[in-house]
């Protein structure tokens, strides 16, 4: 096969290899560890690759050589349709455990099936019925044209813009119904988004600098080493992400109120832990003024939580919380957020803090570490400790420490 090796060509070739070995770890992970977030991935990695492939094999010398240049004509290696749906369902497949693809869901991919039976017409009609070329006479590449190249970055701008408000609704309902939310608010998802608000970024300068000054074909090819390494960065750190969410949700991507779903049994009677069909519960807002019927429940949670202690178990949810007071997550979630004036994440940290501080107080820090002893109060991280401290304190632990 012709390959030219240079500079160019050889540079994205490295890439290229990469995200081949990575796209097929990633779907051979799928199976392995069940979980589709790694084979959307892969289908992500795949899109990638096949659009740097004509630059790649274009400075090999593709396009000045038959039959290689009608096969770069021919083929198309641009899905841009494909991008957006595929970011979007990777990062629902990330974040919302409840997530499935089922036979709705292959709208969203409707435009790339429309642009691949006219790339099919385009090679029926010129190679097997004219034998000549008709949709290619002016010697363009069909991938590049204007209104595919505009249209797919519409598309991909929609699917971001989505992605965005799901990841954002998710880290809404993970700090009103877990307390170790800062570990699981996925920074590696929130990368994961600007790598691709990286790509748009590229693209759209590419586009607006290549109308001004109507670049060479070199000059383009700075922008495919460009969006070469920020791909090769989602590769390598998407298939070493292993944070699993536990949070299933229901989210509405127009009024940004996600519910959680629980099995039914565990909603109507938190005794028993049953299989059953998931039930939508709406999660309480933030109030500042209790009621009397409140003031109640904050001492029953005060009692539980605190006196008891819940607060060192290190992954405790609103859940766990309700099954203790023999009650639902709905009445729970009312109670701490409109009793409270605080989500439940900032609740339990609320007080890990204060019993830090009361080690502190008793010497503790003289015999130990500050992050032993923020794991004795229930954080999981030094991260989630050193945030939740200054939020309560406006400061950090060891100013705090130093201060008394």
């Amino acid at each position: 096969m012709l390959f030219n090796f240079g500079s160019y060509s050889s540079l994205l070739l490295i890439f290229f290899v990469h995200g081949v070995v990575y796209c097929i770890l990633l779907f051979a992970k799928s199976f392995t560890t069940q979980a589709q977030a790694n084979r959307w991935l892969s289908f992500f990695l795949l899109v990638c690759i096949l659009y740097i492939f004509p630059w790649m094999v274009g400075f090999a010398g593709w396009y000045s050589n038959q039959p290689y240049r009608d096969i770069l004509f021919y083929t198309p290696f641009q899905h841009l349709f494909l991008l957006g749906p595929i970011v979007y369902f990777y990062v629902q497949s990330v974040l919302n455990p409840s997530f499935r693809f089922n036979q709705k869901d292959w709208l969203h991919f409707i435009p790339a099936i429309i642009y691949l039976m006219y790339c099919i017409i385009i090679v029926v009609y010129d190679r097997l019925i004219i034998k000549d070329y008709y949709f290619l006479e002016d010697g363009q590449d069909r991938d590049f044209d204007t209104w595919y190249q505009l249209a797919g970055f519409v598309s991909m701008l929609t699917y971001f813009i989505i992605s965005i408000r799901y990841y954002n609704l998710y880290k809404k309902l993970a700090f009103q119904v877990i307390s170790y939310a800062h570990s699981v608010t996925f920074s590696w998802v929130r990368n994961f988004l600007l790598a691709v608000a990286g790509f748009l970024i590229l693209r759209l300068i590419l586009f607006v600098a290549n109308e001004l000054y109507q670049m060479r074909y070199i000059d383009v090819w700075w922008y495919f080493l460009a969006f070469s390494i920020a791909f090769y960065y989602v590769a390598i750190n998407g298939y070493a992400n292993s944070v699993v969410s536990k949070i299933h949700f229901k989210p509405n991507l127009l009024s940004l109120k996600p519910q959680l779903l629980l099995p039914y049994s565990l909603h109507s009677t938190v005794n028993t832990v049953a299989e059953g069909d998931y039930i939508a519960i709406d999660v309480a807002p933030i109030l500042q003024q209790p009621n009397d019927a409140l003031l109640l429940w904050k001492t029953k949670i005060t009692d539980t939580v605190v006196t008891q202690k819940l607060y060192e178990e290190p992954e405790l949810s609103l859940l766990d919380v309700a099954k203790k007071l023999q009650t639902n997550v709905t009445v729970l979630s009312k109670a701490v957020n409109q009793g409270f004036g605080m989500n439940f994440n900032d609740f339990v940290n609320y007080y890990r803090v204060k019993a830090f501080e009361q080690l502190a107080l008793q010497g503790e820090h003289k015999q130990q570490t500050l992050l032993s002893m923020a794991y004795e109060c229930g954080f999981n991280s030094k991260a989630t400790f050193n945030r939740a401290f200054k939020k309560v304190r406006g400061t950090t632990p060891k100013e705090w420490i130093e201060s008394i």
